[in-house]
């Protein structure tokens, strides 16, 4: 009897574990976003030293905030933060939306809804953004459309200057739905300018020929959401897109580049996170 007791014991506190795991991977965690701080020094020029730079990805809109996590409500509260950071520059690095069949409430479209809050992030030099294979699924012109159309500049594999800074900014195509083409990308940076290249797949930075070399420029992506699930000594057991599983989350180095991988702050597939918490992230040049 005392030993059917103990395994009976055992087998409650096991399942109490497993509740309580379930909980904080569904419930806590994919809602648990977190500010990120990361100083680098991406140039010797003084004239950037102190420049803000906020990263964010896969926001993925949903009206199934307990399967997708990101209404309008949570979205608009992470605007409100990264806007009280003040940076001076924003990137959104894709996959704005997540259901196919989104119902739109404050807009027309359900492009124009997401296009409408994220519009109200404000830099002093610009909000800008590449699309992700969500987007693309569900209508890339049209997102490309209402983000411009709330005055954030979309990349298509090109870059541009910024407007009073000695920066370049450019955009790499998303590479599951066949956009990406990295070279025609940086086609126009002269050469060790200082720049920051952004895609949705880290992958597609496998695509960029290897004898492009630029000293002062930094690479970002998104997409892999860290895996969402990250085991302690193993990472991320699966990864999707082009990107190797050690490429989840966090600095890459490839080909003498240096590629930073966001978590991002939505959540797709399954609405879980364990050890991944979402985030956004404030670079601060030095």
């Amino acid at each position: 009897m005392g030993d059917l007791k103990i395994k009976s014991q055992y087998g409650n506190l096991i399942f109490l574990i497993f509740l309580l795991l379930v909980i904080w991977s569904v419930i806590v965690e994919p809602r648990w976003v977190v500010k990120r701080e990361i100083n680098l020094n991406l140039t010797k020029n003084k004239e950037l030293k102190g420049l803000k730079v906020v990263l964010t990805s896969d926001w993925h809109f949903t009206k199934r905030p307990l399967w997708r996590v990101m209404t309008i409500e949570r979205a608009r509260d992470i605007v409100n933060k990264i806007n009280a950071a003040k940076p001076d520059i924003i990137i959104l690095a894709g996959d704005f939306i997540a259901d196919k069949d989104y119902k739109p409430e404050i807009a027309d479209t359900a492009e124009e809804e997401i296009a409408t809050v994220l519009g109200e992030l404000k830099a002093k030099y610009g909000v800008y953004a590449t699309l992700g294979n969500h987007d693309w699924w569900f209508n890339g012109v049209a997102f490309t459309s209402a983000l411009q159309k709330h005055n954030i500049t979309v990349f298509e594999n090109n870059a541009i200057k910024v407007n009073g800074l000695d920066l370049w900014l450019s955009g790499i195509g998303d590479s599951l739905t066949g956009h990406a083409k990295p070279n025609l990308a940086v086609k126009n940076i002269p050469r060790n300018a200082p720049s920051i290249i952004t895609m949705h797949d880290p992958g597609a930075l496998k695509l960029l020929a290897s004898n492009w070399q630029n000293n002062n420029a930094l690479f970002f992506a998104g997409h892999t959401h860290g895996g969402q699930v990250y085991l302690p000594y193993y990472g991320a057991p699966i990864v999707p897109g082009m990107a190797p599983r050690k490429w989840a989350y966090g600095w890459v180095k490839y080909n003498n580049h240096n590629l930073y991988v966001t978590s991002g702050l939505g959540v797709s597939i399954l609405p879980v996170r364990f050890n991944m918490r979402p985030e956004w992230v404030e670079f601060t040049l030095n």
